[in-house]
């Protein structure tokens, strides 16, 4: 990690001396210290407010019935199984060409979490679908991409572990994060481009939202908290996986005169 620090960073100067400032593990980590609590806290208070308004106050939906409340917690997980995605793309693509230190770090610690997001996503999804479509499961064009993206997911984790040399993991997983990411536009305009029985988009960014403000509302909310409870079990995993490698480096540097002297 302490050499990692000292690689060049490629580019024009005024993205080294950018990528370089938030490369430092050391000033992580006193970022962290103030960012992680105040992620727990705006998480517990969104979801505190949005679940509970979700699942007790917002009405049943007219066709649906109290089966869309699954929404509130299906919806957030398929949105962040997307973006935590794209973020290991972006730190593939820092990783490979800035050689940014913490990038390799950071998807190490996204990768478990993404896949977990995105189990929650089907999972809510089947739940979802037996009582609207008569079954857990069908081959769906939104359905199949996002289990494509679980198991991207899979082998991202998988490629890590899978060399006795760390850097050759970490590029082989960047390599298919960045590969991984055709897969994104596809979940996301699977509904548009093919017959499939999943329903469309209800909020876009062409177009109003098609549900009401009693729905919209405490659905936003669950979305904010459940991002910021995102970004919160990240920084957490990152900081630790800091503190951990400079454990290890320190009990190296001890152990070293040891071994030396016999």
């Amino acid at each position: 990690m302490t050499k990692a620090t000292h690689q060049p960073l490629s580019g024009r100067p005024a993205q080294r001396a950018f990528l370089h400032r938030f490369a430092n593990p050391g000033r992580f980590l006193r970022l962290s210290r103030w960012l992680f609590p105040a992620l727990c806290a705006f998480s517990g208070i969104f979801l505190a407010i949005g679940l509970v308004w979700a699942l007790l106050f917002s009405p049943a939906d007219w066709q649906q019935g109290d089966a869309v409340r699954i929404m509130y917690l299906h919806v957030p997980m398929a949105i962040l199984a997307s973006a935590g995605y794209a973020t290991l793309a972006v730190c593939g693509v820092l990783s490979l060409v800035w050689k940014h230190p913490l990038a390799d770090l950071a998807a190490v610690e996204i990768g478990p979490v993404g896949a977990v997001v995105t189990a929650l996503c089907l999972l809510t999804g089947a739940f979802w679908g037996k009582p609207m479509w008569g079954a857990w499961w069908v081959w769906d064009a939104r359905l199949t991409s996002v289990l494509v993206l679980f198991f991207l997911y899979l082998g991202h984790i998988a490629l890590i572990q899978a060399f006795d040399d760390p850097q050759r993991g970490y590029r082989a997983a960047a390599v298919l994060a960045i590969a991984g990411v055709i897969d994104l536009p596809i979940i996301k305009f699977s509904v548009s481009w093919w017959n499939t029985l999943h329903q469309p988009d209800s909020i876009t960014l062409t177009h109003a939202p098609t549900m009401p403000s009693s729905m919209l509302l405490p659905l936003s909310l669950c979305m904010i908290g459940f991002a910021t409870g995102f970004a919160a079990l990240i920084t957490g995993r990152l900081r630790a996986a800091i503190m951990e490698t400079r454990a290890q480096q320190m009990l190296t540097r001890r152990t070293r005169p040891l071994s030396e002297a016999a």
